[in-house]
């Protein structure tokens, strides 16, 4: 399992690449609890595969659940030689009249991820919702999609007064992309599919412990997927292509993600499996209290 590695000169602000400046030419930006059981979770919707499908239906589905999780919602699309399409607005989904209006069109894709959130860390604003997109120091556009918190991790810190907003989650990216860049230095090469899911399986592994970290991430050929937070994570398998989602949708078979160990799907298909690091986070009442007290209070 490679170490994972944190060279000071790529937490300065001026050399780390920021979110979305340096992606303006792969993305386009369209717009400025699990449910029923009362869980403060923000909720994760992705799909993996090689052939384009219409997910209308499902993300209709989804984006319901949106009445207890009403702070804000995503989309990212993804399309071949590496283009994004971001849409995000910092409000309910159920309310916003873009998605509304969008969604009366067919999306047909072959991968894409949403998600709706409920505020933890951060703000109501454009820069806290999901999903995050930076590129790395070869080019790799990275787009992230999170639900958890991340209580004790001192290797995101530098983070705060770097990034464009106030989340955990963006911060978790920045320092995804950092670490990529170091290896990729310290390779003096880019970094294949194998070493760069060895890299993240390294720093999932301990940033795991002790934080709520259920989170999927693409880098334009490798979908990764992790969950620690017991049954709030399942996937099922369509004609080649397999979704995930924090709570099981109406259609097709779900089953729970495999837990504690991070996971790399490509054109539909699990291709790397990590290391089943059994840090499984179980809620702290204490902890929760202090850090929702914190959010209402900033």
């Amino acid at each position: 399992m490679t170490k994972a590695l944190a060279p000071e000169e790529f937490r300065s602000s001026k050399n780390r690449i920021k979110s979305l400046k340096l992606c303006e030419s792969c993305v386009t930006i369209a717009a400025t609890t699990r449910k029923g059981t009362g869980s403060h979770l923000c909720q994760l919707f992705a799909v993996n595969g090689s052939q384009s499908r219409d997910y209308t239906d499902e993300l209709k589905e989804f984006f319901t659940h949106s009445v207890e999780h009403p702070h804000g919602w995503g989309m990212a699309m993804f399309y071949e030689g590496g283009s994004v399409s971001l849409e995000k607005e910092p409000e309910c989904a159920v309310k916003s009249r873009y998605l509304k209006q969008r969604l009366s069109q067919r999306i047909v894709v072959s991968s894409m991820m949403a998600h709706i959130r409920y505020a933890t860390v951060g703000g109501m604003e454009y820069s806290n919702t999901h999903p995050f997109i930076d590129r790395d120091s070869t080019g790799r556009c990275w787009t992230q999609i999170h639900n958890g918190t991340i209580f004790d991790y001192p290797e995101l810190r530098p983070y705060v007064s770097q990034q464009d907003g106030t989340t955990d989650s963006e911060r978790i990216l920045c320092y995804f992309i950092d670490q990529l860049n170091w290896q990729s230095t310290a390779f003096q090469k880019p970094l294949d599919s194998q070493e760069r899911f060895d890299l993240l399986d390294s720093i999932v592994c301990e940033m795991a412990r002790g934080n709520k970290l259920n989170l999927i991430l693409y880098d334009g050929e490798l979908m990764y997927v992790h969950t620690n937070f017991r049954d709030s994570l399942y996937y099922c398998q369509n004609n080649g292509s397999t979704l995930f989602c924090t709570v099981p949708l109406s259609k097709g078979s779900w089953h729970p993600v495999p837990f504690t160990q991070l996971l790399a799907y490509k054109d539909g298909y699990l291709l790397y499996r990590g290391t089943i690091h059994g840090n499984e986070y179980i809620p702290d009442p204490e902890q929760l209290k202090y850090m929702y007290s914190e959010f209402a209070n900033p």
